[in-house]
């Protein structure tokens, strides 16, 4: 029998992305696999019912039966407590599960003996590059940021020339050049700003050079492990604080970035310095789902403090659901190479390093150790 995927609509507050988009279903379909979407799922992100029954999906109307067929499930954001009831033992979820933030869920899963497989624990090799949803969706929130800052700030940002004089181009500042950085960056240029970038780790500077701006230099190596900066000691913190003091006071947006995995995101940006901005100034703080990178950031929120305007926005790619989506749905496309055979069945031997590193919970059992002590630690 063929497999059984399924595309519920996601029901977390303010989501409107889609796991599969009708591009990705007629791939699946001609290759045999059974595909069926809830009706509605892909609407919020542009994709109609009828575009995913063109590509040979089943549309479901009635959720509560959404799952009853199911061997895999696909979605965007970790199932709910009510989802994982209505799942069958051995059925395969795959998401972004955010399992330190979702325990009750991870445990839910494994008391259900569901096989979760949660996206953002995929390894950092070349070879899963396009199965990588975190770059993909960051991508997407970097290009959202610039727009946000530009929206908030009273700037132009190019320069102008005009009969009433000439209009000087806005600063424009980005703290951390991951992905999500380049693109604010790359987006900030384009949109005419002078632009300039800063991360702890030296290789970023090429890449931020490449985009045409300015990489602020402090004379710290802080490359860590899989692409991401190791935290920094309390002296590099301190010259970093001084050079980063000066660069935020000039700049006319300050669009942050930066995040350590599974802990809360580091402080670059504190009272004082905000103080220190012009008013009319923004801040765009990136980090806001985990903490955020500057001290007055009130995640969900746009606040006004000592006359500048700081945004913490949260999933900022559901704000671009269409192409995040079908960028979303490409990395799953991907993903699904390693969990069905030639012949289209599910695999039963996650041995491939992918699908061990990105194994959350399967057997009753929680496989991912760092969730697997954060519930111990917590019972």
């Amino acid at each position: 029998m063929p497999v059984q995927i399924v595309v519920p609509k996601e029901v977390a507050a303010g989501e409107r992305r889609v796991a599969l988009v009708p591009e990705v279903v007629k791939g699946l379909t001609k290759s045999g696999t059974l595909v069926a979407v809830e009706t509605g799922a892909g609407i919020a992100a542009g994709y109609p019912d009828d575009a995913y029954v063109a590509a040979g999906a089943t549309i479901v109307p009635d959720r509560a039966k959404i799952f009853d067929p199911a061997q895999i499930v696909l979605k965007v954001q970790a199932p709910s407590l009510e989802e994982i009831g209505a799942l069958k033992p051995g059925t395969v979820v795959v998401a972004v599960m955010n399992a330190s933030r979702s325990l009750d869920r991870v445990a839910k899963m494994r008391d259900a003996k569901v096989t979760g497989f949660a996206l953002e624990l995929l390894p950092r090799i070349t070879r899963a590059q396009s199965m990588d949803v975190l770059s993909s969706q960051a991508t997407v929130a970097g290009y959202r940021a610039t727009l946000i800052g530009a929206e908030l700030s009273p700037k132009f940002l190019p320069m102008l020339t005009t009969a009433a004089g000439t209009i000087r181009p806005a600063k424009v500042l980005v703290l951390g050049a991951g992905v999500a950085g380049l693109m604010a960056i790359a987006t900030a240029k384009r949109l005419g700003a002078i632009v300039e970038g800063y991360d702890v780790r030296r290789a970023a500077g090429e890449q931020v050079r490449s985009l045409g701006a300015k990489f602020l230099e402090l004379q710290i190596n802080a490359e860590g492990t899989g692409g991401y900066a190791r935290e920094l000691t309390d002296e590099e913190k301190k010259q970093e604080a001084e050079m980063l003091a000066k660069a935020v006071a000039d700049a006319d947006i300050v669009i942050t970035t930066a995040a350590i995995p599974g802990r809360r995101a580091p402080i670059l940006v504190r009272d004082d310095m905000v103080a220190r901005m012009r008013p009319g100034s923004v801040i765009v703080d990136l980090a806001a789902e985990t903490g955020g990178n500057c001290s007055l950031t009130k995640p969900g929120e746009t606040v006004v403090a000592q006359g500048v305007t700081i945004a913490g926005p949260l999933n900022l790619p559901s704000q671009l659901p269409f192409h995040a989506s079908q960028m979303f749905a490409k990395n799953l496309q991907s993903f699904l190479t390693l969990l069905l055979t030639k012949e289209g069945n599910l695999v039963t031997d996650y041995s491939d390093e992918i699908l061990a590193g990105s194994l959350l919970v399967s057997d009753g059992t929680v496989r991912h150790k760092p969730t697997a002590d954060l519930l111990a630690g917590g019972q």
